[in-house]
Formats: C-alpha cells, structure tokens, sequence
C-alpha cells in the first residue's frame, strides 16, 4: 500500500490532501495551507521531486496516456526529471499537476478512498456521455465538467 494511498484513508482538509500526493512541505519545500499559498508555490516552481511523488503513490499514472493526460507531462520528459530532481517544474507544469491532484482529492472524497478514485476516473461515465474523466482532464473545459460531476456525486445529483 502506498503513502498517498494509507493518507487517503484519513480523513482530512482537500489542502491536507493535496500536498501529501506531493509529498507534503518536506517534498515541495512550501508549508501550503491555502489556495494563495499554492499559487505561489507553483508561480516559484514545483519541485521535481513531487511531481515525481505523485507519480509513484498512484497506479492511474503508471499508464503513459493516463499519465499525459493527467499532468500534461511525458514520460520522456518525467524521465529526465528522474534524472535532474533538482529542477523546477515550469508554473504551467505544477499547476496541472496540482489541478489533477485536486481532482483526484474530489474524487477521494467522494468515493470513498483513493483506490476507489482512481478506478473512478479510468472508467466510462455515462454522464460524461461515455467518456473516462482522466480523459477529459487535458482542458479547463473538461476538468470543469469532471468537478462538476463528482459535485453532483457528492450530494446524489445524477442527471
């Protein structure tokens, strides 16, 4: 069982959440406990490393296109940054990263637990007119109407 996976099992804030797909302060070298604090933790640069954090707590991610699709990040380019962990992610880069993690604690939320989540986005949705959520996760479009879905899951909204 995985950090991210035994964390989400606790109940805790989204923020909470969030950071700890990242590794918590220790990993992204910020203590966020807010959304402003978040943004100017991206505008400065994730670090690699949590990006890569992520990665490694979650088996939605180890599929190249989920992945891509999910974070917006190759797995070229996830390799290199194995290789130089040091380097920051660009603002554009974390702030997928961080808007997928924000999706997937929704979804944590609402399911239950991660594992539960995870299955969740790799599925069909009939309200997303068949469509798997991770898939629609490369726009603000799709991101938004993934959100909103998991809203009305949330509160037993089904239409």
């Amino acid at each position: 069982m995985s950090l991210a996976h035994e964390t989400s099992l606790l109940p805790m804030p989204e923020m909470q959440r969030i950071t700890a797909l990242f590794g918590g302060a220790r990993v992204l070298k910020h203590r966020v406990t807010d959304r402003l604090e978040a943004h100017e933790m991206l505008q400065q640069g994730m670090p690699s490393q949590a990006l890569l954090h992520l990665i490694e707590g979650l088996s939605i991610l180890r599929d190249p296109i989920s992945l891509e699709k999910a974070v917006g990040i190759s797995l070229r380019t996830i390799q290199r940054r194995k290789e130089t962990p040091g380097k920051a992610l660009s603002a554009e880069q974390g702030g997928r990263a961080w808007k997928f993690a924000e999706v997937l604690a929704q979804a944590t939320d609402v399911m239950g637990n991660q594992d539960n989540a995870e299955r969740w986005l790799e599925r069909p949705a009939l309200a997303l007119n068949g469509r798997r959520p991770i898939d629609l996760l490369t726009t603000p479009a799709g991101i938004e109407l993934v959100q909103q879905l998991l809203g009305r899951l949330k509160y037993g909204v089904y239409t």
